[in-house]
């Protein structure tokens, strides 16, 4: 298990292990954001990777048993963006939380949440040679 080793790693390494993740978090975070920010729809790629989604239409386990009444989300599929040749097209949901103030630092958050599976490994896969590194450089002793 990933938080069992993570824990261990803590347990040796101490203050480079949270100081490694820290910044592998920070550096997850800030690349969400400018994805974000571009554009991307994070959605689809969540949905892709089966990582949860935000529609009640998609997910089974919704408290709303009638798909077809009018809710805050259904009410949000129906918003349109005006293109300049005239086209309407629908907003995504992730374009519209992107839009809202701090909505886009607010996704990146959530994202880099659902991620730390993935991080875990990273911060596991990076700690011994960066603290070997930091004890080279006589910037860390005892490890």
């Amino acid at each position: 298990m990933a938080g069992g080793r993570f824990r261990e790693l803590v347990k040796k390494y101490g203050k480079v292990a949270v100081g490694v993740h820290c910044s592998v978090s920070a550096a997850s975070i800030a690349g969400l954001y400018v994805a974000i920010r571009n554009n991307v729809d994070v959605e689809s790629l969540l949905e892709k990777f089966h990582m949860g989604t935000v529609s009640d239409k998609q997910n089974p386990n919704s408290d709303n048993p009638n798909p077809n009444s009018s809710s805050s989300v259904d009410s949000v599929d129906s918003v349109v963006v005006n293109v300049d040749e005239g086209e309407q097209k629908p907003k995504s949901k992730t374009a519209q939380l992107a839009a809202s103030a701090g909505g886009a630092f607010t996704l990146a958050l959530l994202c880099n949440k659902a991620l730390f599976p993935v991080r875990v490994p990273i911060t596991v896969m990076l700690t011994p040679p960066i603290a070997r590194f930091l004890r080279n450089r006589k910037i860390i002793s005892g490890i």
